[in-house]
């Protein structure tokens, strides 16, 4: 009789050490999913200030269609990505036809003294700030989860429930850190 007790007590233990580790891994799982909502809230600001930035330089620089082109091919394509690393590569392109958009606005003094473009650059460095703050939170989410499923008894547990990693949202790529190339000639 004491052996079935002992036995009792360690599947019960078992299980309780099952049911925390899952219950872990959901509530994490649902905290990846809330921390990418954050984020795509933000870029959605974004995608909504680009056009008016847009139709600001239009008025300025008219000559410099092919560059305001991308910056809304750009924008587009980043509305429409789906999942984190789709969103990754077109928040990338995104990033480098913006810096050269506000490269024109260099060539252009009146642009720059512009109140509107002075306010939508503020707006949209603010919304940047945002992001950041958003994906880093996001990322730190992901961390934790994809610890937990690498950690026994974890491990087992994401096994069985069939728990896979997160991938992470990195904006950070070398194309991302190129200065962009203006040319007027």
């Amino acid at each position: 009789m004491p052996f079935l007790i002992v036995i009792l007590v360690i599947v019960a233990i078992l299980v309780f050490v099952f049911i925390g580790a899952y219950n872990k891994l959901v509530g994490l799982r649902n905290g990846v999913e809330s921390s990418w909502r954050q984020v795509d809230v933000q870029l959605q600001k974004r995608y909504d200030l680009v056009p008016n930035l847009v139709e600001t330089v239009k008025g300025y620089a008219k000559h410099e269609q092919e560059t305001l082109e991308k910056v809304i091919q750009a924008r587009n394509a980043a509305m429409n990505a789906s999942g984190v690393h789709d969103q990754q590569e077109a928040e990338n392109m995104l990033s480098g036809t913006l810096k050269s958009l506000f490269a024109l606005s260099e060539s252009y003094p009146d642009l720059k003294a512009n109140q509107n473009f002075l306010m939508l650059q503020q707006e949209l460095a603010s919304i940047e700030n945002k992001i950041a703050y958003s994906r880093q939170h996001y990322n730190d989410v992901v961390r934790g989860y994809n610890t937990l499923q690498q950690q026994f008894p974890s491990n087992l547990v994401a096994g069985m429930a069939g728990c896979s990693p997160s991938e992470y949202f990195e904006l950070e790529t070398e194309a991302a850190r190129e200065a962009p190339k203006v040319s007027f000639s």
